[in-house]
């Protein structure tokens, strides 16, 4: 239990760092003059360094030893914490959140390993995942209320002053209590396989957010998308030539992984787009301070703490699916709410999509996280575990992404006396695309967690404790 509550240190400062950097958005934007899309990379350069290393980390650190890469991961995380309440620019802001992620993708896979190595019986480690998953929920529902207390009585930068004491109380109870461990037969590093995930990844979001600046005709814009297909196409390619990919896409044969993953980054996608679009609202269009609207989402983050720990119970008690079909109907209607009836015009409407968001969101993640690792053979818990992980972060960058693009498309040319007035119906699209996500959440989590759905499952855990004859990509590797 002590390791449990270590691990789950790490994981709440990676997991509290960005939804409370998005009450302070507003602060950073009239600080540092900032447009739209300049929101969005202080959000997304973190998300996108860490979808892009955690399946390095992973890997690493079954190699390695996943005492020595944790700590360093701790050790990165605090000192970009310290970097980021120092940033002269908004530049350099997002140089040090980059900094800051490449010690946070060294947290979350590897702890989730150790994790799944720690607690071997089946229904113990669904409990510890259940707890795991409850610190993520409580984390990102939690961000707004507490970023927005800081903000409002110290300033933005103080909000990074909160991963020191609980990074450096986790290295040290790292260093004194968690033991060391490594796979017993631990993947060899695919650095293709690596660079083709950042050049893909990296070249989507470039050319979602920077679009409505640039315009859809930018021969820059046009680059970017054809380098993302050109990536992507050699990823599909290479990587199931390699015996020990970055990514072993046989994974992907378990119906509940692959459902999983699509979950993570479509709830993921759900909550980065609402805190953001709600963040701006209350903010900049109702003029409200940090504070307040840190606390008009109190709804959410109370529906969150409390559905979440109840979710991890329910998973470990009775499988997934009830959790999912919760999740996917609540997060629907919340996005059906502000789509439909306008509900930031009304109170009672306004505060009701909180609260379906937050029993949304609290309900998803559990499940998530157990699909994940559940099944698969325990020397690959660190790799299903990143990808898990990847997924949550792909979300959050692409929901930021999208619904930033969405927004800054429909606000163009809007001055200041009309941003009040013109929001709702500029936010509509983006409320459409949330409500896509949690029926997303709800037709996934209905179609794969029935009984094909397990046995797909066993059928993949089977093939990959399988021994793989060495390919020719391996061979000239």
């Amino acid at each position: 239990m002590l390791i449990l509550a270590i691990c789950c240190m790490s994981l709440l400062i990676v997991s509290l760092d960005n939804t409370v950097l998005n009450v302070a958005l507003p602060s950073l934007q009239r600080e540092f003059h900032a447009e739209v899309s300049g929101l969005q990379w202080t959000i997304d350069a973190y998300t996108l360094v860490l979808a892009s290393l955690l399946m390095l980390s992973g890997s690493t650190a079954d190699r390695v030893g996943r005492r020595k890469v944790f700590q360093t991961g701790l050790l990165l995380f605090t000192l970009g914490s310290v970097l980021c309440s120092l940033a002269p620019s908004l530049e350099l802001l997002v140089v040090f959140r980059m900094v800051q992620a490449v010690g946070g993708s060294m947290l979350n896979p590897v702890a989730m390993s150790i994790i799944t190595n720690t607690f071997t019986d089946p229904r113990e480690r669904a409990r510890a995942i259940g707890v795991w998953g409850a610190v993520v929920g409580i984390s990102m529902a939690m961000g707004p209320i507490v970023g927005g207390a800081l903000v409002e009585t110290v300033g933005w930068r103080s909000i990074f002053w909160l991963n020191l004491p609980v990074g450096l109380l986790a290295l040290f109870l790292t260093w004194r209590f968690i033991p060391e461990s490594r796979a017993p037969k631990p993947r060899r590093p695919d650095p293709v396989g690596q660079l083709l995930v950042i050049a893909l990844l990296g070249s989507l979001t470039y050319a979602i957010i920077e679009t409505p600046s640039a315009g859809w005709a930018s021969p820059k814009i046009w680059a970017f998308a054809a380098l993302f297909v050109a990536a992507l196409t050699a990823f599909l390619v290479y990587e199931p030539r390699r015996a020990e990919p970055l990514i072993d896409l046989r994974f992907f044969g378990s119906a509940p992984f692959s459902g999983a993953t699509v979950i993570a980054v479509a709830a993921f996608s759900a909550l980065s787009g609402f805190l953001f679009l709600n963040t701006l609202y209350l903010q900049n269009a109702l003029g409200l301070s940090a504070l307040d609207a840190g606390l008009h989402m109190l709804p959410m983050a109370a529906l969150t703490f409390v559905c979440a720990p109840l979710s991890g119970r329910l998973v470990g008690s009775r499988g997934p699916r009830i959790s999912l079909l919760i999740a996917g109907i609540a997060m629907a209607s919340s996005g059906l709410l502000f789509a439909l009836f306008d509900a930031e015009r009304t109170t009672g409407l306004l505060f009701t999509g909180y609260v379906l968001f937050g029993l949304g969101f609290g309900m998803v993640n559990a499940p998530i996280t157990n699909t994940a690792v559940s099944g698969m053979p325990r020397s690959q818990a660190g790799v299903a575990a990143a990808v898990a992980s990847t997924s949550r972060q792909i979300g959050q960058t692409l929901g930021v992404a999208v619904i930033g693009a969405v927004l800054a498309g429909g606000m163009a040319g809007v001055s200041s006396a009309g941003y009040a007035d013109r929001f709702p119906d500029a936010a509509r699209p983006a409320w459409w695309i949330i409500a896509g996500c949690g029926l997303s959440v709800l037709v996934l989590g209905l179609a794969t967690s029935g009984r094909w759905a397990r046995e797909s499952a066993r059928r993949t855990a089977r093939r990959l404790e399988a021994p793989v004859a060495q390919t020719p990509a391996d061979a000239n590797a």
